[in-house]
């Protein structure tokens, strides 16, 4: 009898590169993966993959086989699915990627109220700046700051998160460099900033758009909590969203630099797995952020069309 199991395994192997790197994807040993080809490769009386010790390549039947079927597993997949989100019921796990900036001050307050509002929601929240495929790494939505481009193949991008960004430093700091008062005096001070920054788009008073080139930042890290630290401890100028110094601010141990420049504004897009239905805990969580960001000082919430 045909396991069709092993077929799956099989694509799942070539999909990711190799056995290590879908075992790691699946949570599954690296041998059962190994087992279910070879008995894949039995049952049918061909040789799929030839292995070596770094590189996996397919055979010419094996190509033609994947090529076959890997479409039928990605329907197969979708439908289950879509018959999924027929249930309004807002329950199982909901797993989700985010940037740290984002996750600690917007999806995570948004979790702790859903698993008080539905108790048979599990949520799991992985927090990393690299931008992943949802459908290949088994997410049901991933939040991206478009500055960085977006992996293309099975995304959709359901909304966006327009969200208000400025510019702060420590007291201490100022007291060394003095406050700037325009773009150039701004120049002068020691930056932190995020590894796909090159320059900052500032909009002056006038109406005038400026860039502050980041030619070399004093700190560079893709975590915005790491450099809030450095900010905190006098070591140069933050740009981040508005919400994540709020407490600083309240507390005196930040303040917010040029107030009356406009900084440009954080974009963060949900990706979801490319498929017509969206299950019934994604939607909410979605309707829940929206709602959130719209209760945040000068943050606004933009639903992309479709």
């Amino acid at each position: 009898m045909m396991d069709w199991r092993d077929w799956e395994l099989f694509c799942e192997v070539v999909e990711h590169g190799g056995f290590s790197a879908a075992a790691r994807v699946l949570g599954h040993p690296k041998s059962s993966l190994s087992a279910a080809v070879q008995r894949l490769e039995s049952q049918l009386g061909l040789r799929l993959i030839e292995r070596t010790t770094r590189h996996l390549r397919l055979t010419d039947a094996g190509e033609t086989i994947y090529r076959r079927v890997q479409p039928l597993f990605i329907a197969l997949h979708e439908t289950k699915s879509e018959a999924l989100a027929m249930s309004t019921a807002v329950a199982g796990t909901l797993r989700i990627k985010s940037p740290y900036e984002f996750g600690a001050h917007h999806a995570g307050p948004v979790a702790c109220e859903l698993m008080a509002r539905y108790p048979d929601l599990t949520i799991r929240i992985d927090v990393e700046h690299e931008i992943v495929n949802p459908v290949a790494e088994n997410y049901d939505i991933v939040f991206a700051m478009l500055e960085a481009p977006l992996p293309s193949a099975g995304i959709v991008i359901r909304r966006v998160f327009t969200l208000e960004r400025g510019l702060f430093a420590a007291p201490r700091l100022l007291e060394q460099f003095g406050e700037p008062r325009t773009i150039e005096d701004l120049a002068r001070l020691p930056l932190l900033a995020g590894p796909n920054d090159t320059a900052w788009a500032i909009i002056a008073p006038g109406g005038k758009a400026e860039h502050l080139a980041i030619e070399k930042a004093r700190l560079v890290s893709s975590n915005a909590h790491i450099r809030l630290q450095a900010a905190l401890a006098g070591h140069g100028v933050l740009r981040v969203t508005a919400s994540f110094t709020r407490a600083a601010i309240e507390a005196g141990t930040l303040v917010r630099l040029l107030p009356d420049h406009v900084c440009e504004p954080l974009s963060v897009h949900a990706l979801l797995p490319a498929r017509q239905f969206v299950p019934a805990k994604v939607r909410c969580f979605l309707d829940a952020l929206e709602v959130h960001a719209h209760g945040g000082a000068a943050e606004v919430t933009e639903p992309l069309p479709g």
